[in-house]
Formats: C-alpha cells, sequence, structure tokens
C-alpha cells in the first residue's frame, strides 16, 4: 500500500518556525503533485501549499511568503518549511498525493494522505 508518514509537527511560539517532512513509500514524490493540508478543530480542511512533477509549487493566500514546500527527490520525500508560525496556523497538518495538481490547493485530486501531525502555535 501506499503510505505518505508525517513528521515535525509539534509546540512553537508565535514567530517560530517548523519543519514537517513526509516521507512516501510505494510512491513516486518526483513525479507526481504533493500537497500539504490542515485541518482545525470545528474547521473544514483547506489546502496550504502543493508541488508538481516539475516543481512548480503553489500556496494558498494566508501562508504565501512565510510557508515553502520542496521536494528531496533522492529521499523520496516533501517538506514544509513554516517560518513567522501565528497562532491562526495552528491544526493538524496532512500530506497527501496526486497524479496531477490542481489549479488551486483543493483537496478533490489528492487519493493518498498520511495520518497528520499536529502543530500547535501559541
Amino acid at each position: 500500500d501506499v503510505q505518505l508518514v508525517e513528521s515535525g509537527g509539534g509546540s512553537v511560539q508565535a514567530g517560530g518556525s517548523l519543519r514537517l517532512s513526509c516521507a512516501a513509500s510505494e510512491y513516486s514524490v518526483s513525479s507526481n503533485c504533493m500537497g500539504w493540508f490542515r485541518q482545525a478543530p470545528g474547521m473544514e480542511r483547506e489546502g496550504v501549499a502543493a508541488i508538481d512533477s516539475d516543481g512548480i509549487a503553489s500556496y494558498a493566500d494566508p501562508v504565501k511568503g512565510r510557508f515553502t514546500i520542496s521536494k528531496d527527490n533522492a529521499n523520496n520525500t516533501v517538506n514544509l518549511m513554516m517560518n513567522s508560525l501565528k497562532p491562526e496556523d495552528t491544526a493538524m497538518y496532512y500530506c497527501a498525493a496526486a497524479a496531477f495538481c490542481p489549479r488551486t490547493v483543493a483537496a478533490g485530486p489528492f487519493g493518498y494522505w498520511g495520518q497528520g501531525t499536529q502543530v500547535t502555535v501559541s
């Protein structure tokens, strides 16, 4: 089975940074669209960032200029570097995979999902 395993979450103060990683098994990070999503309690899941097979990244407006998505093809891993964290960034963060990236970071095309990693900013 395809597996996506997130790591790197934790609790930080506002203004701090975290680096999330997603290790993929039986799935090529380099050849597909990889995305990050987040969901806060009582809220709907929202897209954060995505990166396509050509390495072109897209971001949701709330994280532009603060978050950076990247691929480490040698390790079949996708990362999300989060800087200048705000309390409103607090959520469970999920790694996801799709054959092709949608025009916007929407959940529909993503068929594989990780278990999530919690990010708490205070």
